[in-house]
């Protein structure tokens, strides 16, 4: 069900919408709409600029929660003003910006002495002092890297020709890594036939003491000291916002509350009467809602409210708000995967609710997988809350009617006797048709009835939409009920061995509504009093009466043929079931259980989902599209948070 809105303006001092937004709309549903587009025809309107003067504030605070730990409870309850939130946030972020420069800067030196002992590891073989080759004043060091192909060159024709000594440190899969040592003098020459070989070269700075080992060990101590300041400075940080913590959400809570209500001035307009500025405020409560809120505003002599019944005064369409029971609720995620509802149409949430479990329950009739998804759906929906486990159950108490109905449980169809049928073995003589299963009968009678239901609901939807093309002349209005019930009726009693009415009868039945059809065009022409009645072109409108008239009749019959799938699929379950016991031995009157356990998963696993999908595409093709338009908007009250 759609809930009956009310179209509210509410207004008062300028300087009192603060207190108004806090006071009342915090309490009440309410959407709003932009009063500037809704109230064109006041005059000096103008819109409500204002910046927020704690925006900076909130999103620092923001910021600061997420610096919480994980889980921490949420201090809302606590109510502190707007000033008191902002200077809490101030003093947090002051405490914090200190703790984060003493980070930052031990975090730097962390960072420098990394980068030394990444510099120092690949020479960890070189046993000598650095220092002191740092401080060569006639030989020149060089340390750096060559690649294994070049350093066996290099070794093999190019090393004991030149002056030079290398001392090899450490190898890796792709570099050796070296410090080679060449007098002053000629140590231009030396460096150009390194280069050539490929030689890079690594810049050592004179911080070093000992050996590169010494230096390593030295370092990482270093590293080490520096990581324990670290660890107390994170640990004293917690500690911090631990005992801040309440004060931290609180003003959060405070500041958010703040900037939502600060928002609805992109929504409000001002009016000047006199010397006194006014603030407007537009949008749609639920009939209950807007009676509460006039109510408490009664005695408020800053605070005036003027409702408006009539709703073709009002610029925008009323939202939609669903308000079904608890049992069918569930079932608006479908709903809204389609489209909402228009405020003015049906809301098909119940009728898909019953139809959808009632068609599933036909297609996959087990008592004892039935009870599987009733008990293991409410479950879940239990636990997580989940809307599509909650249709799982409503789904499974019909498959475990049905169940009884065709005498299974477990594809076992030997232990209860069937109520009603079995699906694979009960069969119907029908005239000039022959023998037929008879659930695939009961699936088109069925799918007969749910498309007749569904053009009485469109012809409801249409008057409501004042749309007489759609009520009297569509193939879902007036016309295409009379045919489509004539010709069930005929059928009905044809198959029935009855008399059926006379062949006058048939052409008035059946040729009134297919010319009304032929020509609805031109009736909602003259129903809507236009100039022009007939189209220019005769001819094309005739061949495209003739044609659209030809696809009319292939729905029909296509469409209430499509329900024949809820019967194949009856079929097909107790098919399926057959030959998992079949394959567990059970006709031999030893089933194997584990065969019989493992198929009864796959069914119902597979099939479950497979029956699921074809029943919201029913729903979708051969229901929604005869009545449903889907075209509203939601109901979005103002700050509620998802």
């Amino acid at each position: 069900m759609i809930e009956k809105m009310k179209f509210l303006s509410i207004t008062g001092p300028r300087e009192d919408i603060d207190r108004v937004i806090d006071t009342y709309l915090s309490k009440y549903e309410i959407h709003l709409e932009n009063a500037l587009s809704e109230l064109k025809t006041v005059k000096d309107l103008r819109p409500y600029i204002e910046t927020n003067p704690y925006k900076e504030t909130y999103q620092r605070a923001i910021e600061l929660a997420q610096l919480l730990p994980p889980g921490s409870p949420d201090s809302t309850r606590r109510q502190v003003s707007i000033e008191q939130a902002a200077r809490m946030i101030t003093e947090i972020d002051e405490q914090v910006k200190e703790l984060t420069a003493r980070e930052e800067n031990i975090l730097a030196k962390q960072n420098s002495l990394q980068e030394s002992l990444d510099r120092i590891i690949p020479f960890t073989g070189l046993n000598y002092d650095l220092s002191s080759i740092l401080q060569f004043k006639y030989i020149k060091f060089r340390f750096g890297r060559i690649s294994h192909e070049y350093y066996n060159k290099f070794e093999s024709y190019v090393y004991d020709t030149i002056d030079t000594v290398l001392y090899k440190c450490r190898e890796d899969n792709e570099y050796v890594w070296v410090v080679y040592f060449v007098p002053e003098t000629i140590s231009n020459q030396i460096d150009a036939i390194y280069s050539s070989m490929h030689f890079e070269r690594f810049f050592l700075p004179d911080e070093y003491e000992g050996t590169p080992l010494d230096a390593i060990h030295s370092l990482e101590d270093n590293i080490s000291a520096l990581q324990t300041d670290l660890n107390s400075l994170h640990k004293q940080m917690s500690q911090m916002l631990a005992s801040r913590q309440n004060d931290l959400l609180a003003a959060l809570n405070r500041l958010e509350t703040f900037s939502t209500n600060f928002n609805v001035r992109k929504l409000a307009a001002c009016t000047k009467q006199n010397i006194n500025t006014f603030y407007i405020l537009c949008g749609w409560m639920s009939n209950r809602d807007a009676a509460a809120f006039q109510k408490e505003i009664a005695d408020d002599k800053k605070t005036f409210c003027i409702v408006e019944d009539d709703h073709s005064n009002i610029m925008s369409k009323p939202p939609t708000k669903l308000h079904n029971p608890g049992l069918f609720k569930p079932f608006e995620m479908f709903i809204r995967m389609y489209g909402l509802p228009a405020y003015n149409e049906i809301d098909p949430t119940i009728l898909i609710g019953i139809t959808y479990s009632f068609l599933f329950g036909f297609m996959f009739g087990d008592v004892g997988q039935g009870l599987c998804l009733l008990f293991g759906g409410y479950l879940l929906y239990r636990l997580k809350k989940m809307n599509l486990a909650a249709i799982v159950s409503c789904c499974g108490f019909f498959s475990t009617i049905f169940g009884f109905l065709f005498g299974s449980i477990f594809g076992f169809e030997d232990v209860i006797d069937a109520v009603w049928l079995r699906p694979m073995e009960h069969m119907t003589s029908l005239p000039f048709i022959g023998r037929l299963n008879t659930v695939f009968i009961v699936a088109v009678s069925i799918g007969m009835g749910i498309i007749l239901l569904t053009m009485v609901l469109n012809i409801l939807n249409s008057i409501r939409s004042h749309d007489p093309e759609r009520t009297l002349f569509d193939t879902n209005g007036v016309a295409g009920l009379v045919f489509y019930a004539s010709l069930v009726l005929t059928i009905v009693l044809y198959m029935t061995k009855n008399p059926i009415p006379a062949s006058i009868l048939l052409v008035i039945m059946f040729g009134i509504p297919l010319l009304i059809m032929f020509f609805k065009e031109p009736l909602t022409n003259l129903v809507e009093k236009k100039a022009r009645i007939m189209p220019e072109g005769k001819g094309m409108f005739v061949i495209q009466g003739f044609f659209e008239l030809f696809e009319v009749l292939l729905s029909y019959f296509s469409n209430t043929l499509s329900f024949v799938r809820v019967g194949a699929f009856a079929v097909s379950h107790a098919a399926m079931m057959e030959v998992v016991l079949m394959l567990s031995g059970a006709e031999a009157g030893n089933p194997n259980w584990l065969v019989v356990i493992l198929g009864n998963f796959f069914v119902c696993g597979m099939e479950g989902l497979i029956v699921g999908i074809q029943v919201l595409r029913l729903e979708y093709y051969e229901l929604f599209s005869r009545f449903y338009r889907g075209t509203g908007r939601a109901f979005k009250p103002y700050g509620k948070k998802n």
